[in-house]
């Protein structure tokens, strides 16, 4: 059997390319057209490479969000519950305001704009954020057996007010927000929760 055409592209920058497209145009928004011409390759080349447009989504979704769990992981490994919830809104504030990037969250403008039609794509955004919601919840749970959380302090409601924010921050930041109101959204945040760990939020 004769070998197939080597790719003349490169698969990982080109993914790139992807997710950025889909970032600004959201998954139902982006046509195979548009992917095609911003990643310079025709239709049978993406095909074979990556599948069809929901495979490549999700594979532009898990490069993307391999970035974010970098920070996930800064704010879960930070001393208290406190800082946790600091160098995680922080974080965020910059994230979604960075000028390498479309504005926003992908994963969050992704799942907004997802009709019937990509009623898979938008539970598959919405498993994603509630893991990434979990993750939190878990770290605050062990805050509070640790002693660091007050025992009135529930952790799923905390992690929850975190997702909370930072999903309102995204759509601030897709509306055009500067990463200066972000931070401003962050410091009012912050002043909902106890000033350490030991202390009840009243």
């Amino acid at each position: 059997m004769a070998a197939g055409r080597p790719r003349t592209f490169c698969t990982e920058k080109a993914l790139d390319v992807a997710l950025a497209v889909f970032w600004r145009k959201g998954y139902e928004g982006t046509s195979i057209d548009d992917l095609t011409e911003a990643m310079g390759i025709n239709r049978p080349s993406l095909y074979c490479a990556y599948g069809n447009k929901e495979q490549l989504f999700r594979k532009a979704l898990d490069r993307y969000l391999g970035g974010a769990a970098e920070l996930y992981g800064e704010a879960i490994g930070q001393a208290t519950a406190r800082a946790v919830a600091e160098r995680f809104l922080r974080g965020m504030a910059d994230a979604l305001t960075d000028p390498g990037h479309p504005p926003g969250c992908l994963a969050v403008q992704g799942a907004l704009s997802c009709g019937e039609a990509a009623e898979a794509i938008r539970r598959e955004l919405n498993a994603r954020r509630a893991a990434a919601e979990a993750s939190l919840r878990d770290r605050f749970e062990r805050a509070r057996a640790e002693g660091d959380l007050a025992p009135d302090e529930d952790p799923a409601d905390l992690a929850r007010y975190l997702a909370t924010v930072t999903q309102g921050m995204a759509v601030q930041a897709a509306g055009g927000a500067s990463r200066d109101d972000l931070r401003r959204v962050v410091e009012t945040a912050l002043r909902a929760l106890p000033r350490d760990g030991r202390k009840s939020r009243r």
